[in-house]
């Protein structure tokens, strides 16, 4: 494949994403968690399906609409399975361990990461790219089951609480309507989350050619281990910067901080020759205290009844925005061959780019703590903890946790 043909696989996953997610968040609010969570992990195991078929007609010309396929039906099952994922994490750690949990399902996800770049290669030289493909639909099936378990335990819980019935009570009163009155600081989260990811999801995709481009003496599996340093700072950083934010708030503060500390990543890259393993470890440490402020500030500013459909939003614009960039990566990159060495030049060019993006990220970060701030500065006070996730704050004018409106809300005795 080319450069540009391989940030194809890459960008129909994620205009796939962008595309289906907002209907995936509003079906979720509307049908339930449990829905949601059997369909879309069942797209995954298909797609990854279909794609691993692909392989099988390499060198015709029905290899890449196979692929493509494939990583569209993946695509469609994985951001909205993500998006179910962030809805059951969100109810029943609200007012809690929020950010530890959304770290921990972080650091799962990243672990998945870390294997892929350490045991791909090496599992590809031994059993062949068809098995590997085919050993990758087998984790999507693990998953399948992994989805089924925990929608389960999610059934037996609202029993426990009795909120299975006030639960499918309130979903019916959710509209398309409500992304109307989806407040500012929502929208401004959503900027700083779309351009930091910009970022970080392409270079990684090609952070393995730039190295064997740029730096001498890197094999491919070497650049491919420094290039997962992202993951791995991720993974081993999650759970530990979860807690830490938890502890001390400050979510508005942390995402401006990541945004600045993530300049020098990109300026380093791209006008230095400073081994490139310390700036892949770097982003990884920005990116970490990033996933652990962002997206668990998206619950403190949105209604439950509407949390789905906010999150499939949300991520609709971050993957038009990692669609974008990707094409725009294949074409600042231009060649036309996997193998062919593309000058530094381009590699800057790439770096700029992502330099740019993180500009934005810092002003829309900016803004974000300014209305904040002017608003109840919720994004950066600590959460009051609650025993039960259907249980509001002790402070009976803020919102309830499932419709947002301030005389449902229970108070704590």
């Amino acid at each position: 494949m080319t450069p540009e043909q391989y940030n194809l696989l890459y960008a129909i996953y994620a205009w796939t994403n962008a595309l289906v997610v907002i209907m995936a968040g509003f079906l979720i609010d509307k049908l339930g968690n449990r829905f949601g969570v059997f369909l879309f992990s069942f797209l995954t195991v298909l797609g990854s399906s279909v794609f691993a078929l692909g392989s099988h007609f390499k060198g015709t010309q029905y290899l890449l609409p196979l692929m493509l396929t494939g990583r569209l039906l993946f695509g469609s099952g994985n951001g909205s399975l993500t998006i179910v994922q962030n809805r059951m994490t969100a109810f029943w750690f609200k007012g809690k361990e929020l950010a530890l949990a959304f770290g921990l399902t972080l650091a799962f996800s990243r672990l998945g990461s870390v294997l892929n770049f350490f045991l791909t290669h090496s599992f590809e030289n031994r059993f062949g790219i068809q098995w590997t493909l085919w050993g990758g639909t087998f984790l999507c099936v693990l998953g399948f089951f992994s989805a089924i378990t925990v929608s389960t335990l999610d059934k037996v819980g609202m029993k426990q609480l009795g909120m299975d019935d006030i639960i499918l009570e309130e979903s019916k009163k959710v509209h398309v309507r409500d992304v109307r009155r989806l407040p500012l600081r929502y929208w401004l989260l959503v900027l700083t989350i779309m351009f930091f990811y910009n970022g970080v999801f392409p270079f990684v995709a090609d952070a393995s050619k730039f190295i064997q481009d740029k730096y001498t003496g890197y094999s491919q599996q070497q650049a491919s281990y420094i290039a997962g340093a992202v993951y791995d700072s991720s993974l081993v950083l999650s759970a530990a910067v979860g807690i830490l934010i938890d502890f001390v708030g400050l979510r508005g503060v942390f995402a401006v901080a990541c945004a600045v500390l993530t300049l020098p990543v990109f300026a380093l890259l791209a006008f230095t020759f400073v081994p490139p393993l310390v700036s892949t470890i770097w982003l990884g440490v920005t990116y970490s205290f990033a996933a652990a402020s962002m997206w668990p500030s998206i619950p403190l500013v949105v209604p439950q009844a509407t949390l789905g459909t906010a999150m499939g939003l949300a991520t609709s614009i971050q993957m038009i925005g990692i669609g974008i960039s990707n094409l725009v990566v294949g074409q600042i990159l231009g060649t036309k061959s996997s193998d062919v060495k593309i000058p530094v030049w381009r590699w800057q060019q790439m770096m700029i780019f992502m330099l740019a993006n993180t500009i934005c990220c810092i002003i829309t970060s900016v803004i974000l703590n300014i209305v904040d701030r002017r608003k109840d500065g919720i994004l950066n006070k600590l959460t009051k903890r609650t025993g039960r996730p259907d249980q509001a704050s002790d402070d009976p004018s803020e919102t309830s946790p499932l419709l947002g409106n301030p005389d449902q809300s229970r108070t704590i005795n």
